[in-house]
């Protein structure tokens, strides 16, 4: 059974939604973020990022860093300001983006579900970036950005959810990325009517926030240490999600690129491609079907078909996986893509003219552009028990921070 559980969040007032709303705080570069909140007080980026309020260069992860992100939250609850909801409820999150909607259902999950594997995961998390965001969580006493879960659709939870969408919003808003997001508070019959559909969903998944989740876990771990009076139903013993049937979403690439070529110029690279691989001169820029790469080298882009997968099961099948046996590490020495600081990742929504970008002004030497993960491919390997090659799924659109908030 899948726990989503009504509670009773933070949330701005309707009418400073959208100022206090704000992208994830792992979407973004310091930099980013000090220009998305210029001129916002109430941007919630000042909270989640909280160094773009100190001086420049400052650490992130500092002890100012998280004393500010204390400050800043107290002020934005004075300033918005943040008020929590008289009953426990849960709540209906549609977003909208150029023509396509998905709607999940926000509420909190139980981190006994997450530790004994019955909310499945994809991603091995790091240790510095749990750091962060257990830190964060602690002196915020506050979950402020959901997790992003998917299920296997029931059509008697896409019933109530469809009701709830007939009603009045309790925000409605689009966000400067051309995003809308709309939420619908529920009544206590409706929310637990809802609550109960979830018993029935045998599994849930993460889909994206994977370091948040691992954080509220280990959050979890020093607030129980520290209450002897420890229950199992303290808030701190859930986490906030917003859970979305999987036939809504949509995943698009996370696409590689690589500083050198290992000593090879651009023209004895593809060479060496051509001899390895079926290489089509000139390609497209977005592979036209999976097993296929399109690769950017400066004059164009080519089309590689990746060989065929050296073994069974779903990570050899992935896409990200056969370009790494194949190519990167063979080829270009990348041994392990989470540490070589010759590799990076540019996320889908950027599109391959940002890889163009970076080659043509000589950041990267080549640039991969991918075709995006499945989601039967996504439940697949976490069904498995099995962990995706890294940056293998960016998903769009993107949850707000601030509109939520789920104090532990």
């Amino acid at each position: 059974m899948a726990t989503v559980r009504p509670f009773r969040p933070l949330c701005p007032t309707p009418e400073r939604a959208a100022a206090v709303s704000a992208v994830p705080y792992d979407v973004v570069s310091t930099a980013e973020a000090r220009e998305l909140a210029s001129g916002n007080p109430l941007s919630f980026l000042h909270v989640s990022r909280p160094e773009i309020d100190l001086s420049e260069g400052a650490d992130p992860h500092s002890e100012a860093a998280y004393d500010r992100a204390a400050l800043n939250f107290e002020e934005l609850r004075r300033e918005a300001p943040l008020a929590a909801d008289p009953d426990p409820a849960l709540f209906v999150y549609r977003l909208r983006m150029r023509g396509r909607e998905q709607t999940g259902v926000a509420g909190v999950s139980s981190l006994d579900e997450y530790d004994s594997d019955g909310i499945r995961k994809h991603e091995r998390t790091r240790r510095d970036k749990e750091d962060d965001r257990t830190r964060h969580m602690l002196r915020l006493a506050a979950q402020t950005g959901p997790v992003f879960l998917t299920y296997r659709e029931r059509p008697e939870i896409d019933a109530i959810v469809e009701e709830a969408k007939r009603g009045e919003p309790l925000f409605d808003f689009e966000a400067p990325d051309r995003v809308a997001h709309t939420v619908w508070r529920l009544g206590q019959e409706p929310s637990a009517r809802l609550s109960d559909a979830f018993t029935r969903v045998p599994l849930l998944y993460i889909a994206d926030g994977h370091h948040r989740a691992a954080s509220a876990a280990r959050a979890r771990q020093e607030r129980r240490a520290a209450n002897p009076r420890h229950t199992g139903q303290e808030p701190y013993n859930f986490f906030l999600t917003v859970t979305f049937p999987a036939g809504q979403l949509r995943i698009l690439p996370y696409n590689r690129v690589v500083l050198d070529l290992g000593g090879l110029s651009p023209t004895d690279f593809l060479e060496e491609l051509s001899k390895r691989f079926d290489v089509q001169s000139p390609g497209a820029a977005s592979p036209p079907q999976k097993g296929d790469v399109g690769v950017y080298l400066p004059g164009g882009w080519h089309t590689l078909t990746l060989p065929p997968a050296p073994g069974t099961g779903p990570i050899a099948a992935l896409d990200a996986d056969r370009l790494q046996r194949s190519l990167l590490e063979p080829l270009l020495g990348i041994g392990d893509v989470r540490t070589d600081k010759r590799i990076d990742f540019v996320g889908g929504i950027r599109g391959t003219s940002a890889l163009e970008k970076l080659v043509d002004s000589k950041k990267a030497a080549v640039a991969f552009s991918m075709y995006p993960v499945s989601l039967d491919e996504l439940l697949s390997v976490s069904d498995a028990g099995e962990i995706m090659p890294p940056k293998s799924t960016w998903f769009e659109p993107k949850l707000r921070d601030g509109l939520l908030i789920h104090e532990i």
